[in-house]
C-alpha cells in the first residue's frame, strides 16, 4: 500500500514545487487524523496494556493485550531517555487513564484512572536475570577490587549452574527428539484422564440423585477413607451379651400363656435359674400306639369327664421342688414322626 501510495501521488496543475512538499502545499500532515493535536505534542497511537489493570470509572477488568487509541505525548527525561505518557478512554465507560513509562525500572507506571493487578514476584526466586542497580553499575566502573570480586561471583555461579543446564538439555534431547511421538504419548494420557475424569462424574451424579444433594463432591483421598471407617456405627452390646438375653427372655417367657395362671407364672420365675425336667412339668410321652386312641379332634378314646390314669413313676420320682409345679395341668406328647401316626 505505502508504494501505491508513492507512485500515484496526484499533483495538480497549480502545484508549486518551491512551497516544498505536497502535505506542505495542500496544509495537512502525513499521518492524517493521528496527527490532529500535533501542535500541542500529541501524537494519536495504537497502544497496547502491557499488564492488567482494574478501571477506577466502571471498576471492570482489562485485560494485558488489550489495545487503545492513545495520546502520547512527551513528559521528562530519564538521563538521554524521553519519558512518554499515554491517555485514553476505557472501552467499558467514559473514565480516562494516563500510563507512563518506567526507564529506570524497565516498566510502566499507571498515573491516574486505573490500578494494576498485581501479578509480580522477586525474579531472583525463578533464578532469572537481574539487571544490575545503578549503585552496582556505578560501584564497577570504579571500583578495580570489586569488579574483580563481583566477576568471580558470576563464574563460580556459572559453574554451578552447568550441570543443571546440562541435565535439562538431556531431558530435552530424549523426551522432545520425535515430535509425534511425544505428542502421541500426550494426547493418550489426556484421553485416558478424560475417560477417568468422565467416569467419576458420572458416579458422582449417581450419588447425588439418590441422596437427593445438590453439592459439589469433591475428590476422594486416604484421610477421607480413614475418617469414614472409624465413624462406623457400632452396637453398645456384643452378640455374647445379646445371646444371653434372648435365652433369659425364652427361659422366662411360659409355655402356654392361655393356660397357664398366674400362680404357674410365679412358679415359673422361682425355677428360671434351674433345668426343668419333662417329667416334672407333667408332660407323658406317649408311644405312637397309645397315641392313635386320639381322635381325629385332638381328644382322646376317654370322654372329656373320665380322668386320665396317673402315672405311679413320676410320682414316686417327684423332688419336693417338683411338687408345686405337679400343680400345672398335664399335657400328652405324641410322636407324630412314625408311620401309624401318620395314617391318622
Amino acid at each position: 500500500m505505502g508504494e501505491r501510495k508513492g507512485q500515484n501521488l496526484y499533483y495538480p496543475p497549480d502545484y508549486d514545487p518551491k512551497a516544498g512538499g505536497l502535505n506542505k502545499w495542500q496544509g495537512t500532515h502525513a499521518l492524517r487524523e493521528r496527527a490532529r493535536k500535533i501542535h500541542l505534542g500529541i501524537l494519536i497511537i495504537r497502544f497496547e496494556m502491557p499488564y492488567n489493570i482494574w478501571c477506577d470509572g466502571c471498576k471492570n477488568h482489562i485485560g494485558m493485550g488489550v489495545r487503545y487509541n492513545a495520546e502520547k505525548k512527551k513528559v521528562g527525561m530519564y538521563y538521554s531517555t524521553p519519558v512518554y505518557q499515554f491517555r485514553m478512554k476505557c472501552h467499558l465507560c467514559d473514565n480516562h487513564f494516563e500510563i507512563k513509562t518506567d526507564p529506570q525500572n524497565l516498566d510502566y507506571e499507571i498515573v491516574s484512572g486505573a490500578r494494576r493487578q498485581e501479578n509480580r514476584w522477586d525474579p531472583k526466586q525463578n533464578e532469572q536475570i537481574v539487571p544490575e542497580t545503578n549503585e552496582v553499575q556505578r560501584k564497577l566502573f570504579d571500583d578495580a577490587m570489586y569488579k574483580l570480586e563481583h566477576g568471580a561471583k558470576d563464574t563460580q555461579a556459572a559453574e554451578e549452574a552447568k550441570p543443571v543446564l546440562g541435565r535439562l538439555f538431556q531431558r530435552n534431547d530424549s523426551v522432545w527428539r520425535d515430535d509425534f511421538e511425544a505428542n502421541s504419548r500426550l494426547r493418550a494420557q489426556f484421553r485416558t484422564r478424560k475417560k477417568e475424569l468422565k467416569l467419576q462424574e458420572e458416579k458422582d451424579k449417581a450419588l447425588l440423585g439418590r441422596s437427593s444433594l445438590a453439592i459439589a463432591l469433591l475428590p476422594e483421598c486416604d484421610h477421607d477413607r480413614r475418617m469414614a471407617q472409624l465413624m462406623r456405627l457400632h452396637s453398645s452390646k456384643t452378640v455374647h451379651e445379646k445371646d444371653k438375653e434372648r435365652r433369659s427372655a425364652i427361659l422366662n417367657r411360659p409355655v402356654l400363656p392361655s393356660t397357664a395362671s398366674n400362680k404357674s407364672a410365679t412358679v415359673t420365675k422361682q425355677v428360671a435359674g434351674t433345668k426343668l425336667e419333662t417329667k416334672a412339668l407333667g408332660i407323658v410321652k406317649r408311644s405312637a400306639t397309645s397315641s392313635s386312641g386320639l381322635q381325629p379332634g385332638g381328644l382322646s378314646e376317654h370322654g372329656p369327664d373320665e380322668k386320665r390314669p396317673k402315672d405311679t413313676t413320676a410320682e414316686e420320682t417327684k423332688s419336693p421342688r417338683a411338687d408345686e409345679v405337679t400343680k400345672r395341668p398335664q399335657l400328652l406328647l405324641c410322636n407324630y414322626g412314625s408311620g401309624s401316626s401318620d395314617s391318622d
